[in-house]
Parts: structure tokens; C-alpha cells; sequence
């Protein structure tokens, strides 16, 4: 493996500096691209899903607790999907382990949940096995998953959706998946600052560094094998 060229800490500021020129545009970037998604249109969600929660049956306005916006995470826990029936996929797993205080969130009038197929027994125990304590509700018997797109034809897959209620209407405004969704998880943007990256053999890294093929290194955080 090639290391990093050893510079002076004068050599290593002004290759730092010329880095942050770069690093600077992007944030602008991704502020204009922020601000283009507030201006999105939205769709009205006129369907009453009621799903079942620790606290009993919800609707998609109890969701909300009563503030204004809601994030929902689309986690895949279901038949067609690795783990089933004792734990939910292993992405998404890792992807809510990054979870932090909602306080925050509910600070600026916006809640946070998650939503699986599987039923509520099956979530209440991979809870408790992750120690989880997010809203996480059961939307088993319902088209929730079907009519949000997120159980297809091909499986059960994943995504972040935003809702904004208006009173007691309730509209969807934005949707992500794939690495849309990776994003928002600070594992993946911390790695993105180490000279060795996510290792994974898409990235553009000097020859000889480790890289393994995606995805396949991603664990449930009680499965992996520490030193």
C-alpha cells in the first residue's frame, strides 16, 4: 500500500487550502440544492393508513405528535428481505443506528419514525435486540408500502420520506433512496474523510489501498467481529 506523500506542514496547509476552495463550492452547491427542494411541489395523502404502534393503532397524522413535519425512514423488514423473520435488513439497520437525539429534530417542530411491513411483534423484538428506542410502527395490512412505492413488484425495498401537515391534511413533499439515503448517515461521511475512505472498490483511491466489494462489509452492529 502507497501511503500519503510525507509533506512540510507548510506544503500540507496550502494543499489543504487548495482543497478547501473545492470543499467550500460544494456546501454552496448543496445550499442551492436544498433550497430548490423546499420550493418542491407536494402530493396530498388522502387514504387513511392506520398502522400499529407500541401504543396501539396510528394514523399517519398521529405520526406527526403533533408537529408540524415528519420524517419517515421506510426500513425493509419483511418476508423477501435477509434476516426475515428474526431481524430486518442490514443496511437499514446501520442506516437508523446513526439516529441521534430527536430532541433536536422536535426542536424545529419536526418528528422522526420508521415504518416496516413486518408485524409488530417481529419489530418489538429486533427493537429490543438493537435497543432502539425511535417511533418505529407496523404497517402490516395496509397499501402504505405498495402505494409509496416501496413494495414493488421485484421485493420490498427502502427510502426517507417527508411529510408536512396542514392542520389534520397531510402531504408528502420528498422522497430519497439508494445514496440518496446514505447522505444523511454520518458513518459513511466520516469515512469519507480518512485517507483509507469506505474501502469499497467503486472509490477512486491510489492503487494498493484496501477495498472490498460494497455493501458486503455492512453488519448489524451485534455481528461484527471486533479486535
Amino acid at each position: 500500500m502507497k501511503l500519503p506523500q510525507v509533506v512540510s506542514p507548510e506544503e500540507w496547509q496550502a494543499a489543504r487550502d487548495r482543497l478547501l476552495v473545492k470543499e467550500k463550492a460544494h456546501t454552496k452547491a448543496s445550499d442551492a440544492l436544498a433550497a430548490e427542494r423546499r420550493r418542491l411541489p407536494m402530493v396530498r395523502i388522502d387514504k387513511e393508513y392506520v398502522f400499529e404502534g407500541r401504543d396501539g393503532k396510528a394514523r399517519l397524522l398521529d405520526l406527526f405528535q403533533g408537529r408540524r413535519q415528519l420524517i419517515l425512514y421506510h426500513f425493509m423488514f419483511a418476508p423477501d428481505v435477509d434476516g426475515w423473520p428474526d431481524a430486518g435488513c442490514d443496511g437499514c439497520s446501520m442506516m437508523v443506528d446513526q439516529f441521534g437525539h430527536p430532541a433536536h429534530l422536535h426542536a424545529r417542530d419536526t418528528s422522526l419514525a420508521v415504518v416496516s411491513v413486518a408485524p409488530l411483534d417481529r419489530i418489538e423484538a429486533y427493537r429490543q435486540r438493537m435497543g432502539w428506542t425511535f417511533p418505529w410502527y407496523s404497517s402490516e395490512g395496509t397499501d402504505f408500502n405498495a402505494d409509496l412505492g416501496l413494495s414493488t413488484p421485484e421485493g420490498e425495498t427502502f427510502g426517507l420520506s417527508v411529510f408536512l401537515r396542514d392542520g389534520d391534511d397531510v402531504y408528502r413533499t420528498y422522497f430519497t433512496n439508494g445514496r440518496g439515503v446514505e447522505t444523511l448517515g454520518p458513518v459513511w461521511a466520516f469515512l469519507d474523510v480518512t485517507p483509507l475512505g469506505r474501502q469499497e472498490a467503486w472509490e477512486d483511491s491510489p492503487e494498493g489501498y484496501p477495498q472490498t466489494p460494497p455493501f458486503e462489509w455492512w453488519r448489524r452492529h451485534d455481528e461484527y467481529e471486533e479486535d
